[in-house]
């Protein structure tokens, strides 16, 4: 059995999470639009990435000032309450 030792240092990361709608089951929520690519510097509660959920649309908010490291859910991707929509790692 190999083990993997990981060296240098460890990003922290804060999830972007789609919170809970509302919505009823029966609803699609879709993910709309990503406000800030891959890379991309954001502040803590600024607008990050757009969701639809039927005719309504939502925000929701980078959960700490930092880079967008990561993005889970595309656009157009059909996502439930509780999914990963990204990560944020936060600045020093």
């Amino acid at each position: 059995m190999s083990q993997f030792v990981a060296t240098g240092p460890v990003m922290h990361v804060e999830a972007v999470i789609l919170p809970e709608l509302g919505a009823g089951p029966e609803t699609p929520i879709v993910v709309s639009y990503w406000y800030v690519g891959r890379g991309g510097f954001v502040w803590e509660g600024e607008r990050l990435v757009e969701i639809s959920a039927g005719p309504l649309t939502f925000d929701v908010p980078a959960p700490a000032t930092g880079r967008l490291v990561e993005i889970r859910g595309r656009e157009d991707d059909l996502v439930k309450p509780g999914a990963i929509l990204g990560y944020v790692a936060p600045a020093e």
